[in-house]
């Protein structure tokens, strides 16, 4: 059977930590989120994981505002050392960095929220029954007129290095667990000439990108 392996295990696994390290935060003092705070920079500060926070805290996504109060945490050493090695038994630092490569040649000037959507997009291929097994399959998946599921590996835009913010977007979507618009392409609607995917089900618009499933 397809799909059996490691992906839907650590999307498993980090999304039951979650539950566990929302547990923990709720009983610290809040926190009043400043400019240039991200979930992302405030879990690893504190110790928890992105779905914990947003658990602890009833948010339906990753967007905080400066002002908003949140419960932080000290979070559990035990259950950060289990959540990264759940993440690194499922990609290798290449796939990692091809990863990043591909967020970075796609989604170079859009807003780092759709930096993360770009590599969950990839994500939930692997996921998906439709798609090939891994990210570099998924990534380097040919189509049938000779050129490739993603324009970088046609043009060679995948091979230049991915910038600091491109390698955090992965890092961020592979700790997340907010998969439920279960995107599995994008597109800009100002260059995209596929009159398919114009068809298919909109979860998300972030910046110049649509998102659809």
């Amino acid at each position: 059977m397809k799909k059996t392996s490691m992906k839907k295990w650590v999307f498993a696994s980090a999304a039951s930590l979650a539950f566990l390290v929302a547990q923990g935060i709720a009983d610290a003092a809040p926190y009043k989120v400043v400019q240039g705070d991200t979930l992302w920079e405030l879990s690893k500060q504190n110790g928890v994981t992105v779905e914990g926070l947003k658990a602890a805290n009833h948010l339906q996504n990753d967007t905080i505002y400066i002002g908003q109060t949140l419960d932080l945490g000290n979070g559990s050493p035990s259950l950060e050392a289990q959540t990264a090695s759940a993440q690194s038994s499922a990609i290798s630092a290449e796939d990692k960095d091809l990863l990043s490569r591909l967020v970075e040649a796609e989604a170079k000037g859009e807003p780092y929220e759709g930096k993360v959507a770009v590599a969950t997009v990839v994500l939930n291929r692997v996921a998906s029954p439709e798609f090939p097994n891994s990210i570099h399959d998924v990534i380097y998946q040919p189509l049938g007129n000779g050129g490739y599921e993603f324009t970088p590996v046609a043009n060679g835009a995948i091979n230049h290095p991915a910038s600091d913010d491109s390698k955090r977007a992965v890092d961020e979507a592979l700790a997340s667990q907010n998969h439920s618009s279960d995107a599995l392409y994008f597109y800009n609607p100002r260059t995209a000439k596929s009159d398919w995917l114009k068809t298919r089900q909109v979860t998300a618009t972030i910046g110049n990108h649509v998102f659809a499933k």
